[in-house]
């Protein structure tokens, strides 16, 4: 599907400069992966693929099914697998689940085929929108809050090898893609690098 937005002399000079390369984003759940993401890609004109939805397809069951029949490892193979194929499948936009990109093999993979980006997200923020939704195996726990805060301490020193940290945070989504873009054009040298709206 063609964007729905005629791309610009800087979107057009970011896809060129990314070539088979995928913008691939990571960061916890509830940073707003797939939203951002799928704004993003319609933005660059890229193809937009939730990795969490390429799990459930080649699995035939929802990733809190697998969670529960299988176990985490069993679903932490899987990811690594899927991403595996899907990276090779660029340029695109690729959101990637909470716990993807811990995954060491995974880490040089998206370096060789991609450009990272950390949506950091506060843990209020990510409180308040996990709650909207029941569907996080991760958090099926007494203390989901803890939880929480246990996996913010363990992923958000590994999610900082990103190439590039961008602030979720309750602005537009639009608001976010455009820093994206802006911090890829710099990323990739389009222009000169100027000081985003970012945790370094």
């Amino acid at each position: 599907m063609r964007s729905l937005s005629e791309p610009t002399p800087l979107t057009a000079a970011l896809t060129a400069a990314l070539g088979s390369r995928s913008v691939v984003l990571v960061g916890m759940m509830g940073a707003g992966k797939s939203s951002v993401g799928r704004r993003l890609a319609r933005k660059l004109d890229l193809r937009f693929v939730d990795a969490d939805a390429e799990i459930e397809g080649a699995a035939g069951m929802s990733i809190s099914e697998i969670f529960e029949h299988h176990g985490e490892p069993y679903f932490r193979s899987g990811e690594a697998r899927v991403i595996a194929r899907l990276v090779e499948q660029g340029p695109q936009v690729l959101a990637t689940g909470g716990g993807a990109f811990m995954d060491g093999g995974t880490r040089t993979l998206i370096a060789a085929k991609g450009v990272s980006v950390w949506l950091k997200a506060e843990p209020d923020v990510l409180m308040r929108r996990i709650k909207r939704r029941a569907d996080r195996p991760l958090l099926q726990t007494a203390d989901p809050e803890a939880t929480l805060m246990r996996l913010i301490e363990e992923r958000y020193p590994v999610y900082a090898e990103a190439d590039i940290t961008l602030h979720s945070r309750d602005v537009p989504h639009e608001v976010i893609v455009d820093e994206i873009i802006a911090a890829l054009a710099a990323r990739l040298g389009l222009v000169p690098r100027i000081v985003q709206g970012s945790t370094p």
